[in-house]
């Protein structure tokens, strides 16, 4: 608190000064025949003048505002940016796939391989693969338009968020959509078309997640067998010392890389969306 008033005294001062010298310098012309009044008079209206055209001057032209048009559509756009994440995580498919990627790699016993720079670009890929119409219709529609003026902010939000909603409205389930309008408190939409965003966008991260665990539980059973044959074969070899993981891990890696397992779930994921 101490340090902003030091810093505002010091504006106010900077700001007398810079005044005072701007009074000081202005011409102070004696009027002929007039009284010490009158050439008051005129010092003060040569003082004015000077500021009443420095108020003039200051205020913005139409490059001006065209500049400021721009600097705001920058500030726009890196605030777009930093919500980029999280726009990724809720309105594509990047969730679904990266926590069945994810899932993979617990189920073959390696959760730290392969690492998750790679799992996360992997999942990016395969996001654009399955969002490419989508973002395709977004660009064509909404972006290409506002960027050449030729259409507001809010008509340009309205068209691309129709080609997003609809592709989150193809993913979500009728009951996870019904879960988030009674949790709003809100009344039941008579079409899809009433639905908000509030609404549709929980309900499409809970439908999304559904789906993972149940492609990762599809992916984790062959794995568990093996695991499971592993530990009664060492049980009954009585090698009971040595750990199954030891034993499972190769094995698990052998099998997926006999039947192209990464083709298949990639294939599978892909598929998944419609």
């Amino acid at each position: 608190m101490r340090r902003w008033c030091r810093v505002l005294g010091w504006l106010a001062v900077a700001a007398w000064l810079s005044f005072g010298g701007w009074a000081a310098a202005a011409p102070q012309e004696a009027v002929p025949g007039a009284g010490p009044g009158a050439q008051r008079a005129a010092v003060r209206l040569q003082t004015s003048t000077p500021a009443r055209k420095g108020l003039v001057a200051d205020l913005p032209s139409p490059g001006q505002q065209q500049g400021t048009s721009q600097a705001l559509r920058i500030v726009l756009g890196l605030t777009a940016l930093a919500v980029l994440p999280a726009l990724l995580v809720c309105l594509t498919s990047f969730l679904r796939i990266v926590i069945v990627l994810s899932m993979l790699r617990h189920a073959l016993g390696m959760p730290e391989t392969p690492p998750n720079p790679v799992v996360i670009g992997l999942a990016l890929f395969l996001t654009l693969f399955t969002m490419a119409p989508v973002l395709h219709q977004v660009n064509h529609q909404a972006f290409q338009p506002f960027m050449d003026g030729t259409l507001a902010m809010d008509a340009a939000y309205e068209r691309g968020a129709g080609p997003l909603r609809e592709f989150m409205v193809r993913q979500t389930r009728e009951e996870d959509l019904a879960l988030t309008v009674e949790l709003s408190h809100a009344r039941p939409p008579a079409s899809l078309a009433e639905v908000s965003n509030v609404q549709l966008i929980p309900a499409f991260m809970l439908s999304e997640l559904r789906a993972a665990f149940q492609i990762g539980f599809v992916v984790w059973l062959p794995f568990l067998l093996i695991d499971l044959v592993v530990s009664a074969s060492l049980m009954s070899l009585g090698m009971m010392m040595l750990p199954p993981s030891t034993v499972a891990l190769p094995l698990k890696i052998l099998v997926f890389v006999l039947v192209d397992g990464w083709a298949l779930l990639l294939k599978a994921l892909v598929g998944s969306f419609h």
